[in-house]
Parts: structure tokens; C-alpha cells; sequence
């Protein structure tokens, strides 16, 4: 039933834009050109320039800021709603890092927080209406990416000097099969910054654009321009949800990176 109410709304939408749509008007949907960088100065878009990225990046961090300082400075006995979201959030990922990492990985427990918190913030400011979404550009979230892979290796050798490489070395494999398992273990090790990084952008990246691509169609179609105004509140509400995923996401895998590092033989 569901499949049948789909196909029925595509023809719909189809044919509306066909039989309604302005004939003058030409259906030029540009749903990447929301994430082009540009310099807020009027300038070209360099290292030094300040760009839409810049702005919306310290927004972030603005907003981590007073929710986090400033909405939980009172420290009330009954908190209010920004008290009672940053304690919740601070009660959430704290258990996390000791339920993934372990006791040790606590201690690394204020950088996961600061990651979850300005990941979400980044990911929420995106979905309002003429925002910037940072973190919808490879180049913020490979940074992110690889600031845990590095912290998580030199970690790892800190802590546990040669034995640290005991993570590639699968003991409980038959002999013969460790040397290549060791290779793959070594591959796909270096290969975590690249997905970390990916997963994030490519996620966030891919719902802005169907949501793009959804008013593009509302703008065209005319008479049954309500169909995809429909669409573009549905796939909001999972923009919403997917802003928080990624964000723990993103989190529960630095855990999981994080416990290898402390705790790196099979």
C-alpha cells in the first residue's frame, strides 16, 4: 500500500509539472550550489579570508558555549531547559565513553564531549532555513577525522609502546593466516580517517540536497506544488533525526577507536 501511494504521488507530481507549470519557467534545480564556499568580505576565498564556513563555524562554538557555560552556569536544584539539556548531554556521552572505551578512556572523556557537542550544533544550524552547513564539506570533517585518528595512534604508543601493533597481529588466527590478516588490519586502520570523515559529510551532504532538489519541484509544479512540500517536511523531520545520528556516530566510533587504543590486542 505504501509502494502504491508512492508511485500514485511520482505520477502526480509528474504530470502537474507537465500540465501546470509555467511554460516560461525552466526547471533548473541547483542542489549543490548550496554548499559553495564564498568570502563574506566580497574578496576571493583564500586561507586568510573569512567565508561563510568561518561564520558558521564559530557559530557553532558560540553555541556549544552557551549552552554548556552559560545555559548550566546557575547550577540550580531544579534546572531549567538549557540546564537540563546540557546535563542530560553531559550524562549521556559520559556514559558512552565508559561503557565503549572503558574507565581509562574517561579521562579523554571532556575531547568526545567537545566533538558530540560542536558536530551536533554545526549539524543543527545547518538545517535552518539560508544557513551554512559546515559540516556537510570534507575539509571539517576530515579535520575532525584526523585530530582522532592521531590522538587516538600516538595514544595507543604512549600507552603501550610496540604493543600497540599487537592490535594487527590476530593471535587466535591460525599462523599461516596472520601475516595477511596483519595487512588487512593495517588497511583498513588507515582507511578509519577516510570513512570517519565520509560517512559524516556524505550523510549530511545528501539530505541538504534532496531537500534542495524537493523546493525546486514546489517552485515548478504549479497546481500540485503541495505534494512536494509534503516531502520537504517528511525529509525534514529526518534531517533532524540524522543531524543527531551522525553526531553520535561519529562520537560512538572515536569510543570505539579509542578502547583499540588503550586496549589494543585481540
Amino acid at each position: 500500500m505504501g509502494k502504491l501511494f508512492f508511485y500514485v504521488a511520482l505520477a502526480l507530481v509528474v504530470v502537474s509539472g507537465v500540465l501546470f507549470a509555467p511554460e516560461h519557467a525552466a526547471l533548473a534545480i541547483h542542489p549543490m550550489d548550496q554548499f559553495n564556499v564564498a568570502s563574506l568580505t566580497g574578496g576571493a576565498v583564500n586561507t586568510f579570508a573569512i567565508t561563510n564556513v568561518t561564520l558558521w563555524l564559530a557559530l557553532a562554538v558560540v553555541c556549544v558555549f552557551l549552552l554548556m557555560v552559560v545555559g548550566s552556569s546557575r547550577r540550580a536544584i531544579v534546572p531549567g531547559r538549557a540546564q537540563s539539556v546540557a546535563e542530560l548531554t553531559y550524562g549521556f556521552i559520559y556514559k558512552m565513553v565508559e561503557d565503549v572505551a572503558g574507565k581509562d578512556g574517561v579521562k579523554f572523556f571532556p575531547y568526545i564531549m567537545t566533538l558530540f557537542m560542536f558536530i551536533l550544533m554545526a549539524n543543527f544550524l545547518g538545517l535552518i532555513p539560508m544557513s551554512f552547513t559546515t559540516t556537510s564539506h570534507i575539509a571539517v570533517t576530515a579535520i575532525l577525522a584526523g585530530l582522532v585518528f592521531f590522538t587516538v595512534t600516538i595514544v595507543g604508543f604512549v600507552k603501550n609502546g610496540a604493543g600497540f601493533l599487537g592490535l594487527f597481529w590476530v593471535s587466535s588466527a591460525p599462523l599461516a593466516l596472520r601475516p595477511i590478516l596483519a595487512i588487512i588490519e593495517l588497511i583498513s586502520y588507515f582507511v578509519r580517517p577516510v570513512s570517519h570523515s565520509i560517512r559524516l559529510a556524505g550523510n549530511v551532504m545528501a539530505g541538504h540536497a534532496v531537500l534542495k532538489v524537493f523546493a525546486g519541484f514546489a517552485g515548478a509544479l504549479g497546481l500540485f506544488s503541495f505534494l512536494p512540500i509534503f516531502a520537504i517536511t517528511a525529509v525534514y523531520a529526518l534531517e533532524v533525526l540524522v543531524a543527531f545520528i551522525q553526531a553520535y556516530v561519529f562520537t560512538i566510533l572515536t569510543c570505539v577507536y579509542l578502547k583499540d587504543a588503550l586496549h589494543p590486542s585481540h
